[in-house]
């Protein structure tokens, strides 16, 4: 499920789950427990990376719809705990965004602290209202965060997507490159960063990132389980299933 890959000091955890790099429970707790440790195995920054084309199609739908309720209470306890992670990591994270990146596959790098997107025919946004789900507050701050409160209204209350060229335009990426060289540009990144006085970079960094680290503080208790529960509202199972007959799959057995 994932690949872990050593640049200097720089860690690259790369998704791994084809075909899409979708994000199941097990996937979710083991990405949380790789940032984590990071820190600890001497690692000075982090690189989060996908496969060629293809970033992470977001939460695994198909196979989600086959959780029961404790299960579904569990994955979003753990998406939450994988957003707390990469927020409050003491060292930096790029976002190597390698291909299409919908829905959770945008989420994750609205996290870290620099989002370097491949510039091609791919496409990357907020789609969940478009699937039946509401975008959680937790979430829809770090977008605001990024984009600034008219077009974080716009991307989320109409599920849209966006091409690199218009989520770099609009501040939701912060570069862009060639498929071949994103992963190369991350790195760059994380090593010009690396370069600067370790002390007053990390006092400054983490300074800076207040803001984004207590919209996944402990008062998200209440909303985390809203989230949960909203899971089961008729109205989102609807649109969920009616995603994956579109998508031509069926609602995973377990």
């Amino acid at each position: 499920m994932l690949l872990f890959l050593d640049h200097g000091p720089v860690r690259e955890i790369r998704l791994n789950r084809p075909p899409a790099n979708a994000l199941s429970l097990e996937l979710i707790i083991a990405l949380r427990e790789a940032v984590e440790s990071a820190p600890h195995n001497s690692s000075r920054a982090l690189l989060l990376s996908g496969t060629p084309g293809r970033f992470s199609g977001g939460l695994d739908v198909p196979l989600l719809l086959s959780y029961d309720r404790p299960t579904i209470g569990k994955l979003w306890h753990e998406f939450y705990a994988l957003l707390k992670a990469l927020a409050s990591s003491p060292i930096p994270i790029a976002a190597a965004i390698t291909g299409h990146a919908p829905a959770g596959g945008t989420v994750l790098p609205l996290f870290c602290d620099t989002r370097i997107m491949a510039d091609g025919d791919f496409k990357i946004g907020l789609n969940e209202v478009q699937v039946g789900l509401a975008l959680p507050p937790v979430i829809l701050a770090a977008l605001r965060r990024l984009v600034g409160p008219r077009q974080a209204e716009r991307l989320a209350v109409g599920g849209i997507l966006i091409s690199p060229q218009q989520a770099l335009a609009v501040g939701l990426v912060d570069a862009l490159a060639p498929t071949s060289e994103v992963v190369d540009r991350a790195i760059h990144w994380c090593e010009t960063l690396l370069a600067l006085p370790a002390e007053a970079m990390s006092v400054t960094r983490r300074e800076a990132r207040k803001d984004l680290v207590a919209c996944v503080g402990p008062n998200t208790e209440a909303e985390l389980q809203g989230v949960a529960e909203s899971w089961w509202s008729p109205e989102t199972q609807s649109a969920l299933h009616a995603l994956t007959e579109k998508l031509g799959k069926k609602p995973a057995s377990r």
